[in-house]
């Protein structure tokens, strides 16, 4: 059995979002042409209370994108995005949300980012993800969303430590790319065994 999983493809991560991954929303009509050649759709959601420890203007003295060191490891501090009930945190208003039938919400504990669809950034809370796959006896993820270097990354790396073959849907992605890590990001995923693919290859 096989899943697509669509990674935070909410407006914040959307061109005018708080945190915009450049031409995010380009994933939008990929994903959407995709939804019907799965039976098992998942989504991930960004969903943050406004004194998350990530965020940037929660300490003092900080500026977006620097760096400091939490319990877990080093933390990027982020602009205020996803938060809960805000309409940045929502999907994107032109995403097909019709057939998905479970929906990942995550970073919402206030004192640990979470960028994987399997775990917090502690590498030890777990979304119950894993769990909900087996049952399903899913074994290949195709995956797709936001932000390529991120979230997408921690996901598809995750999900092959839990035993699944991983697809990246590569026109179907989109990276923030700071200081390189989108390039890091891609090497670290074809390292480990992801598969690298096209929206084409699944419809042919």
């Amino acid at each position: 059995m096989k899943a697509l999983l669509i990674v935070d493809v909410q407006n914040d991560f959307c061109p005018g979002g708080n945190l915009a991954v450049p031409n995010g929303d380009d994933v939008v009509p990929v994903i959407n042409s995709l939804i019907e050649e799965f039976d098992i759709i998942i989504q991930t959601q960004d969903w943050h209370p406004s004194d998350h420890s990530s965020f940037a203007s929660n300490h003092d003295n900080k500026e977006s994108y620097e760096t400091i060191e939490l319990d877990y490891g080093t933390q990027v501090l982020w602009p205020d995005h996803c938060i809960q009930g805000s309409k940045g945190a929502e999907f994107h208003p032109g995403l097909n949300t019709n057939k998905t039938q479970v929906i990942i919400r995550k970073g919402f504990r206030k004192n640990i980012d979470s960028y994987s669809t399997f775990y917090e950034n502690d590498q030890t809370t777990g979304t119950g993800l894993t769990g909900y796959l087996r049952e399903r006896d899913v074994k290949e993820i195709y995956t797709t969303g936001l932000a390529t270097d991120f979230c997408v990354k921690w996901s598809v790396l995750d999900g092959i430590d839990e035993g699944f073959k991983m697809y990246l849907i590569q026109d179907a992605v989109r990276g923030i790319d700071l200081n390189g890590s989108l390039q890091e990001a891609m090497n670290e995923m074809k390292e480990k065994g992801a598969v690298f693919i096209t929206s084409d290859q699944i419809h042919k």
